[in-house]
Formats: C-alpha cells, sequence, structure tokens
C-alpha cells in the first residue's frame, strides 16, 4: 500500500483524498515511513516534522469530513528548502551560523503551502545560502543523487530534487538564484519550474542574491508542478519587487499541452565544448520531437550569452556580501568567542570565520572586492551592463520566436566530490541556466530521457519571456505526454530501487 502511496503523482493524490479514497494522514504516513526507510542513504533532509505533518494531515481530514471545499494539493505532502522561514521549524540555510534557529514567522510562500492546505513534511538540504551547484557546500554534509548516490542531486537545492527522485515527497519547494531549481531537477529526471523575477514572493526567502533569487516549484510531472506554481505565486505587499498582476494561466497551460504551429528558438551557444556527448544527443532528439509535434524550429545567435557567466559571478557574489553582513553574531544565530574580554568586532569576526563555509567566504571575499572603492565601475557596474545586454538579446529572440530551448546543464550529475577543489568547473554546471536569471524571465526543466553513456537523466529547459510562464507548461505538457506515449512509462519510474 505505502509503494502505491508514494509513486502516486500530486494530482492522484489529491483527487483521491478528495473523493474518501484516501486519507491525507495514511498519504503523510507513507511518506513519512519512506522517508524513514531511505533518507539515512539520500541525507535529502535536515528536518522532518512528523507531528506538524500528522497535525496538517488530520486538519485536511477534518475538513473534508466537514463537507468543506478543498483545494486542488490538499493533503499532498512537499519537501521544503531550508532557506524559506518557518514558524516551529528550523530555518539553517545549510549554515552553521543559523543552526537551531527557529524563525517567529512564516514566510510568505510558507503561508501560500498552508492556506493551500498542503502537508509540509519538513525542510530539505541545501548548499550553504543557496551558493553552490551541487548541494556539497552544506554545513550538514552532502545529498547523494538516488539514480546513483555516489553522484550529485544537483545543486543548490539538492535535497529538494533527491526528495521527489526518491519518492520520499510527491512536491518540493526550490529557489533558483543562477539554475539551483533547474539543474537540480535535470540531473535527477524531475520537473523544475523558475518564475519569471516577482512572480512568487521572496519574503521570509533567506536573500542570497536579491536581484536573481526566484522561489518556485518542483514535482514530478509537469502538471503537478503547474498546480503547485499555481498555489504559491501572486502579488505580495511585503515584497517590494513582487509582480502585481494576475498568476499565468499555468494548470490549464499543462492541461491543454501542444506546440502546434509555436515558433522554439534553439541557441547556438548552449552547445559545444564542455557539453556531454550524450546530453547533446538527447537534446537534438527533443528538437526533432518538438518538430514533429508541429513546432517550427527557429536557429538562434545570442553572442551576449556567452558572457553571462562571467557577469553572474560578479553580480551574484557582490549582492551575497551586502546581504549576509548580517550575520554578525549580535542579533540571531551563533556566537563565538563572547567571552567579556572580546570587542564586538572580535566576536563577528570569530562568529564568521566558524559558521561560514568555505564557498559563502570565497563568494563574499569577491563581491567584497567587486564593490570596494576604484573597482565598482570597473567589475559591479560592467556586468550590470552586460546584464543589460543579455535582457535586450532576449528580447529580441522573443520576437522572433515564443520560447527557447536549451540542455538544462552540459553534463549529467558528477560523482561527488569530483568538483569540489575547481570552482570553476562548479560554477559551469550553471552555463544554459544562469542568463534567464540576469533578465528575469520564466524557465523550466523537465526529463528528455537517458544519457547512453552513463544511463543517468538528461533535461530539456524551456525559456519562455517575462509574465508568459504559462508558455513553458503548454510545451512542457506535450513533450512529456509524447515521451510517456513512446516509452509507455515516466523516466523516472526506470530510477534503481534504494
Amino acid at each position: 500500500m505505502t509503494d502505491n502511496i508514494i509513486k502516486l503523482t500530486a494530482a492522484e493524490i489529491a483527487r483521491r483524498i478528495a473523493a474518501g479514497d484516501l486519507t491525507a494522514v495514511e498519504v503523510t504516513e507513507a511518506h513519512l515511513a519512506r522517508i524513514e526507510a531511505v533518507d539515512e542513504k539520500v541525507h535529502a533532509f535536515l528536518h522532518v516534522d512528523r507531528e506538524g505533518a500528522l497535525a496538517q494531515a488530520r486538519a485536511v481530514d477534518e475538513k473534508r469530513a466537514r463537507g468543506e471545499k478543498l483545494g486542488p494539493l490538499a493533503g499532498v505532502p512537499l519537501a521544503l528548502k531550508d532557506i524559506f522561514t518557518t514558524v516551529g521549524m528550523p530555518t539553517t540555510v545549510g549554515s552553521k551560523i543559523l543552526e537551531g534557529w527557529i524563525p517567529p514567522y512564516d514566510a510568505t510562500l510558507v503561508k501560500n503551502l498552508k492556506a493551500a492546505d498542503v502537508v509540509i513534511l519538513g525542510k530539505t538540504n541545501m548548499d550553504e545560502f543557496a551558493m553552490g551547484s551541487s548541494t556539497e557546500n552544506s554545513a550538514y554534509g552532502p545529498t547523494g543523487n538516488p539514480w546513483d548516490l555516489t553522484r550529485i542531486p544537483g545543486g543548490s537545492g539538492g535535497g529538494s530534487s533527491a526528495a521527489l527522485a526518491a519518492y520520499e515527497a510527491p512536491l518540493a519547494i526550490g529557489t533558483d538564484t543562477g539554475g539551483s531549481i533547474r539543474q537540480p531537477a535535470a540531473v535527477t529526471g524531475t520537473v523544475g519550474v523558475k518564475p519569471t523575477y516577482g512572480g512568487v514572493s521572496r519574503y521570509g526567502m533567506v536573500a542570497f542574491s536579491s536581484s536573481l533569487d526566484q522561489g518556485g516549484p518542483c514535482a514530478r510531472t509537469v502538471l503537478d508542478a503547474a498546480l503547485l506554481h499555481e498555489a504559491i505565486a501572486g502579488h505580495d505587499p511585503l515584497d517590494s519587487t513582487s509582480i502585481d498582476a494576475p498568476v499565468p494561466p499555468v494548470v490549464e497551460a499543462a492541461l491543454s499541452g501542444s506546440v502546434g504551429g509555436m515558433r522554439v528558438g534553439v541557441v547556438k551557444q548552449f552547445r559545444g565544448e564542455g557539453y556531454q556527448a550524450g546530453v547533446v544527443q538527447r537534446f537534438d532528439e527533443s528538437v526533432e520531437l518538438l518538430r514533429s509535434l508541429g513546432a517550427e524550429i527557429v536557429e538562434l545567435d545570442c553572442p551576449t550569452f556567452d558572457l553571462a557567466l562571467s557577469a553572474y559571478y560578479l553580480i551574484a557574489p557582490s549582492e551575497c556580501s551586502s546581504n549576509l553582513a548580517r550575520f554578525d553574531a549580535m542579533r540571531y544565530g551563533l556566537r563565538v568567542g563572547d567571552d567579556g574580554t572580546r570587542s564586538a568586532e572580535d566576536v563577528t569576526a570569530l562568529t564568521r570565520e566558524a559558521g561560514f563555509g568555505d564557498e559563502v567566504k570565497r563568494r563574499i571575499i569577491l563581491g567584497t572586492y567587486a564593490l570596494s572603492s576604484g573597482y565598482y565601475d570597473a567589475y559591479y557596474g560592467s556586468a550590470q551592463k552586460v546584464r543589460t545586454l543579455i535582457t535586450r538579446e532576449f528580447e529580441k529572440a522573443f520576437e522572433e520566436v515564443d520560447v527557447i530551448v536549451s540542455p538544462t546543464t552540459p553534463t549529467t550529475a558528477f560523482p561527488i566530490g569530483e568538483r569540489a577543489d575547481d570552482p570553476m568547473a562548479m560554477y559551469l554546471a550553471d552555463l544554459c541556466t544562469i542568463p534567464t536569471n540576469l533578465a528575469g524571465n520564466a524557465a523550466m526543466s523537465l526529463p528528455c530521457g537517458l544519457a547512453p553513456e552513463d544511463g543517468l537523466p538528461v533535461g530539456l529547459q524551456i525559456i519562455a519571456p517575462a509574465m508568459k510562464d504559462d508558455r513553458l507548461y503548454k510545451v512542457g505538457a506535450a513533450v512529456e505526454a509524447a515521451f510517456v506515449e513512446k516509452w509507455g512509462h515516466p523516466l523516472l519510474e526506470e530510477a534503481p530501487s534504494l
């Protein structure tokens, strides 16, 4: 019974709970049992809120018993990236500097989940302060990829993607600053969506790079992602960057997936040296699949995209060095060396030395340097000019096409530790995803097969203009349906059992 429940889609779970065929408590208990059985090996979760999750599930069952209307995801369990503040649950952001901190308020996204009667199972592992492409930078140890536990599950949201791939949860939440929803989705064979910047509130999401960070849905199917997207999106007056406009019709688009008559762009800069042969092969097959489904394929030349990685690694560290200045040991979190003999400056320095990991320190140093007197215009200012050029390049491209497609990542999941001592090699994992964050567009990654050389998942990235998130789901649902028809089952069912 447990195995049957944990392999259901979120949409099917919600339907069966609403119909009375399953209770929310049964569904929650099944996923908690799965977590207990496999998470020691996977390490997707940093905190499991067993009692809280069961209490939420009982509330859903009581609501149904009273005859109250249930939402589209009522009773469906979810794994939450540990970057959102949560009342009653720790929020560590994968860092020792916030170890054990329990926030006094819920993030807006968390409030929206609770209002939708989604059951929050707990908080998932992540690269510290979302800085990384592998979830190896967590202060609490790496997460394994359920397809091969010796490999990375992507980053920074590897815990959320691993929880989906290991059937520990049917839904998850991630955040995407340079690809941290889409890159984990690609290497675990799941679906991840970066909504238009400002489409989902950032209030209560611990900031890494404020002009780039965006929370979004993670799931195993396109429809499930759309249902979750609709539940968490919308205007929030508490977030000054929140878009005051209706949420695009993402669920409607997922239910009526089609690419007939659409113009699909293929950017020549998103292939070449550094791309794994099997990734390119599966991407080319996906393009041909789109053509066979009635899409017109348009070749695009976007030369400024080659500058995106460099611009990102000046803008993001600069903003992170500013945002992380608040972790000073004076107000919350870790405090080291406060023995009555040291100054506040000494305590702050000792706390940051003990509390921040190597990658966070590296980015703070890079950002502080880029913002320093005499270098601001040469580095940060120049990077912002490149960002403007990339945004204009996207605008020009979207005059010719409805969506753009590319590989999500240049390679499949690499072995844990392989790039730990080579930051540049690690940063290249986000080569295809970063331009979208710089421009603020919407993007999705969904499975497009397994690489023949290693049998690991490959992701197809779909990029849409800002506030046209529904196009992602329209195209994604059509591609997903074609894959299911071709192979007869979702790709993830090929994943080895844990």
